[in-house]
């Protein structure tokens, strides 16, 4: 699937629910779901700055796209970090780079963030587009 494709797709799994509630419940049962990150790739390396509780993310290319893990300690941003995986996830390193992530306001999750987890959402996103800036630099 394309990133458009996924977005479209989380897109319409939110709004089944109008209850801003119901869409924090849903973003924590994605969290839920999400594989756990080996404890050792839990580094302050892989630690991401600009976020209230502790987010990692890793990434390494695999057949020629970008394969992401991550993870939080705060449920609701473990329900961020799957929707940015399941978005970018294992896709080549220049279509991340031009990605428009247009989902995020289509949800309303900018609106329902508090300004902490809004920054630490850009510098997950800004996390993973420098990963990928990196792949690309390498092919």
């Amino acid at each position: 699937m394309t990133i458009n494709e996924i977005q479209d797709e989380i897109i319409a799994e939110f709004s089944g629910f109008d209850d801003w509630m119901d869409k924090y419940e849903l973003l924590i049962e994605m969290g839920n779901s999400l594989d756990p990150m080996p404890e050792d790739e839990k580094t302050p390396a892989h630690l991401i700055e600009g976020c209230q509780s502790r987010v990692w993310i890793t990434a390494a290319m695999q057949d020629g796209k970008v394969h992401y893990q991550g993870e939080s300690d705060a449920i609701i941003v473990k329900g961020i970090v799957s929707l940015l995986l399941r978005v970018l996830n294992d896709q080549k390193p220049q279509d991340i780079i031009e990605s428009d992530l247009y989902f995020i306001k289509e949800i309303g999750l900018d609106e329902h963030l508090s300004p902490t987890r809004s920054n630490g959402l850009v510098a997950m996103l800004n996390q993973m587009k420098m990963y990928a800036v990196a792949f690309a630099a390498q092919q």
